[in-house]
Parts: structure tokens; sequence; C-alpha cells
């Protein structure tokens, strides 16, 4: 019997669509074209079911299937002889006054017949070529309709009951259809009465080892009538029943939705998990360059606060080098040197007053080290949702992780290249010691003139003022040598703040672009491998619902 769930036919046939929709592209085609056709098939068998039933006559050469169809039918169409064998193609007979030609005429049966319904109404009987026919049309024949009949007839000799063929090739593959099968041992008249209940228990024994339990097994004669009335009383029962189409159909989705769920995990997997997550950061992170811009940023703030609040004579020097920042190409738009030209102060509100222009970095350059970094890192994406997987949903898995892997040196350049590094703006008490640090200098600098001016007039007996004393030096050397000490006193001071902000960008620009890679990674990558962890569960929860808990 079926173990498909209590569910309807239309419930079923929908479940095994989502399954079908949800594993597309991710299950061999193999698995997933027979059970599209059992989809096409079902539709097209309910769109022309009305109140009929049909049921197929199937049989080994010499077995008396037609023999057992003019029985049946009370005609004597079907021919029969000792020449084998003698069914060519199929024949059908209706019984009642239902009009079955469009029904017959997707099922493709050439030779039509009907009587009137006496003991027999809503059946359709169909006389089958030998499956062990030696014209291979015969047994395709045989094939395609044992897969479109609603109840499959088999007559077997009692003698050759347990032929291989029959078995091998028909009934183990069939199990799951066991409600749509009637069994017939025919020709019994051939063999003593005492053996016929034996040969049955022994054919119900066969076909219990192959999974086939609850069918019904006729021992009839063609020839002499024996048990023809309670077969015919058997074929009315299922008819009448009008549960002969559903159980086909259902069977058929059980088969198609068992088939599937090999390639797919009977159980539920959760998406990502941080730690995994966290892998994938960190490789992006480290291809994307963050803790080499992350040191250029404290290394550029070090540079522009030393050289706006250094020593006027130092900072000459430190200019001669660029911009730690430059050298990666992302110094912020619009951003000005801090000493000489026009004010820095100007420079940095026009600034801030254009859009922020993302430019490629020499950084991005997606260099072979993390490259083959992030590489690895996709390739060998691990996390127990992804071990659960069956192979074909983990080969789907890494697709979806390299999804986007043509873009995402450029969306990493552009992720840096944009991002607020907070080095736009510079603080205000830099203004106020560069001022200081000017007017230490230039007093200094007009300090040594003064005192230079003074030694050379008396050298060489030029008028000069005298020069103002407290206590045992001048003036000019006391401010020249104030000059000297505020300047390089605050230069300290300042550096010793700068370096402690430098160490703050740092961490600061350490966090933001961590962040900004981090949402790189969750849309160019994670995204897409949960998608397709969600969608396995989608296929997995429409196949669990087909079956029975």
């Amino acid at each position: 019997m079926s173990d498909v769930a209590d569910l309807s036919v239309s419930q079923s046939l929908n479940l095994l669509r989502e399954a079908i929709e949800a594993a597309s592209g991710r299950v061999d085609e193999t698995l997933l074209n027979p059970a599209r056709t059992v989809l096409r098939r079902a539709g097209q068998r309910l769109a022309l079911a009305g109140p009929v039933t049909v049921v197929a006559l199937a049989g080994a050469t010499g077995a008396g299937k037609s023999s057992l169809f003019n029985v049946l039918s009370r005609t004597a169409l079907a021919e029969t002889g000792v020449r084998r064998p003698i069914t060519s193609e199929a024949m059908s007979m209706t019984f009642g006054s239902t009009d079955t030609d469009e029904l017959l005429a997707w099922l493709e049966v050439p030779r039509r017949h009907s009587v009137p319904g006496r003991d027999l109404r809503d059946l359709v009987l169909i006389d089958l070529p030998d499956y062990d026919s030696t014209v291979q049309r015969h047994r395709d024949e045989v094939d395609r309709m044992i897969e479109l009949v609603d109840v499959v007839l088999w007559v077997v000799d009692p003698q050759k009951y347990a032929d291989a063929a029959l078995h091998d090739r028909y009934l183990i593959p069939m199990a799951s259809h066991a409600e749509t099968m009637i069994f017939v041992l025919n020709q019994i008249d051939r063999i003593r009465p005492e053996q016929i209940d034996r040969i049955r228990a022994d054919l119900a024994h066969l076909l219990a080892g192959e999974g086939i339990t609850g069918v019904d097994i006729h021992a009839v004669s063609a020839a002499t009538g024996q048990g023809v009335d309670q077969l015919r009383r058997a074929l009315r029962e299922v008819a009448a029943r009008k549960r002969a189409v559903a159980a086909r159909l259902l069977a058929d989705v059980a088969a198609a939705a068992r088939r599937l769920r090999t390639a797919v995990s009977p159980n539920l997997v959760a998406p990502l998990s941080e730690p995994a997550i966290a892998d994938l950061d960190r490789a992006m992170e480290a291809a994307a360059g963050v803790d080499e811009v992350a040191q250029a940023v404290g290394a550029s703030w070090r540079y522009r606060g030393q050289v706006a609040t250094g020593w006027p004579p130092a900072n000459w020097i430190r200019r001669l080098r660029p911009d730690p920042l430059k050298r990666l190409n992302l110094a912020p738009a619009g951003h000005q040197p801090v000493d000489g030209g026009s004010s820095p102060d100007s420079g940095a509100k026009e600034a801030s007053d254009r859009p922020r222009e993302a430019g490629r970095t020499s950084v991005r350059a997606w260099r072979s080290v993390p490259a083959a970094r992030v590489d690895t890192a996709l390739r060998g994406l691990d996390d127990d949702s992804i071990r659960r997987l069956p192979p074909s949903w983990r080969q789907a898995v890494q697709r979806a992780a390299r999804s986007q892997e043509t873009v995402l040196p450029a969306r990493l350049d552009r992720t840096v290249g944009s991002a607020d590094l907070g080095l736009d703006h510079r603080p205000g008490w830099w203004s106020g010691a560069k001022v200081v640090q000017l007017v230490c200098f230039w007093t200094l600098l007009v300090s040594l003139l003064w005192l230079g001016y003074d030694a050379l007039a008396q050298v060489r007996g030029w008028p000069a003022p005298p020069l103002p004393n407290l206590g045992p030096l001048p003036w000019p050397a006391w401010l020249a040598l104030g000059g000297l000490v505020v300047g390089l006193g605050l230069a300290f001071l300042a550096r010793a703040a700068v370096v402690s902000q430098a160490r703050a960008k740092q961490t600061r620009a350490v966090s933001t672009l961590r962040q900004a890679v981090a949402q790189v990674t969750r849309e160019a990558v994670v995204a897409p491998v949960n998608d397709e962890l969600v969608r396995h569960n989608q296929a997995s929860q429409a196949l669990r619902a087909l079956f029975s808990r």
C-alpha cells in the first residue's frame, strides 16, 4: 500500500509541485523529469476522469489474456489461438453508456468497442500485447499503457507465476502501486484442484517479499468459466468504488516523491551559523585590506596632526613624505595640504560641501593572496547545515556562494573607497596650535635676527639701538629661548594628543570597514546561500507532508 499521507489527489499534486519547483536546478533531472511527467499526466487524467475506471489486462505469452478478455466482455473480439503472440495492439471494451472516446484517445487505444452495461458499468477493459513479446514495439506499448491505466490486472500462468521478467521488470519497481493491482491465476483447469490454494499462497508469499501486500489473487479458468463470476464481481466493485483513479495517481505521486527524497534531506536545515559567517567576514576583510587601510588611517591622522601642530621646521621635512592615505588613493575628497597655499579651513569647508566620490583604491587591486583566500573560503564554505545536505544541494550551495564572485572585487573596492573613515574634519584646536607655533617660530626667528644684527653691528661699528636686558640676558635672547621652548613643548604635547586621537581613528576605521565589508559578505554570499537552504527546506517540507508520519 502507498505510504502517502491521508491527502486528496489535488493536495498531493500541489505538494509534489512545490517540491519540484524548490528542487529544480538543484536535483538531478533524472529525478525531476519523472516527477514532472507525473504532474502532467495526473492533470490530464483528472480532466478526463469522469466516472470511468480503466483496467488493463497484462500478461506473458500464453497466459490466456485474450481468452479472459473475451470471457469478461462476453464477446469473441480478442483473437485467441496457438499462434503467439496474438495481440499486436491494445484493444478496449467500454461497459456502459459513458462516452470514453476522449479518454481512449488520450490512452491512444486504436481498437475500441463498447457493450451495454449489464453487470459491469463505468469500466473500460483493455487487452494489452504480451510484455515478453519478441517484438519491441509490443513491449514498449505495454510499458506505456501500464503507466497510464488506473488498474493493472496481471494474468499469470499458475505454472509460471514466478517469472523473473514479470517480477523484476514490473512488480518490484511498482510495489508502491499494490492498491492498483489485481492478480489472476488463469488456466487453473490445467492443474490439480488441490494445488490451487498452495499456488495462491505461494504467489502471495512471493509478492509480500517484494513489498506487495493486500492484493486480490483470483484463480480462474477462461476455458471452463471457473472463478470468472468472482473476478467479474471484483471488477464491478472496483468500478463502483470510484477510487481506482485516485489510488493510481496517489501511487504515482508517492513513487515520484520517494525518488525525490533520495536527493533531499529529510530534516530541515538552519541558516548559516554565526561562526561560518564570521569566517567569511574575516576572509573578505583580508581581501579588502581592512587592517592595512585602518593602519593607514592612523598613520595619516598622525601625519596631518603633526604637520598642523608640530614645530614648523620639522613640518617642512615631514611634507617631503606623502600622506599615507594618498598612497592608497584614499585621501578625503577635497583634501588640501595643512600648511601652505590657501586657508586649510576654507579647503575643508569646500570639501564638506561636495559629496564623496568612491574612487578605486590601490589596495583594492584584488591581489593574488587575498583573492586566493576568498576563493579558498568560498570553495571551503562549510557549516553543519551544509554538511547535512545531499551532494546535489551542497553543490547548489557552492554555486550560490560563488554567484557574485566576478563582481566582488568591484564591490569591495567601492565599499572601502566610499567608507567614511572620519578624516574629513579636523579638530579646531589644531588651528589654534598652528597659530601658536607660528607665533613661537617667528618670535624665535626675529629674536635671532635681532641678536645677530646687534653682534654684527658691534663688530662693524654700525649704529645699533641698545639691547634691553632682563637679568643676565638681553630681551631678544629671552624671546628666542621662550619661542623655542614653547614651540617644542607644544609640539610634544600636541604629538601625544594626536597619537591618542590616531589610535581612536584607527579603531573606528577598523569597525567601520568591518561593518561595511560584512554587509557585502551578507549580500553577496550569505543571502544567496541562505536562499538555497530555504529552498531545500521548502522541498523537504513538501515531501515530508506527502508521507504519513
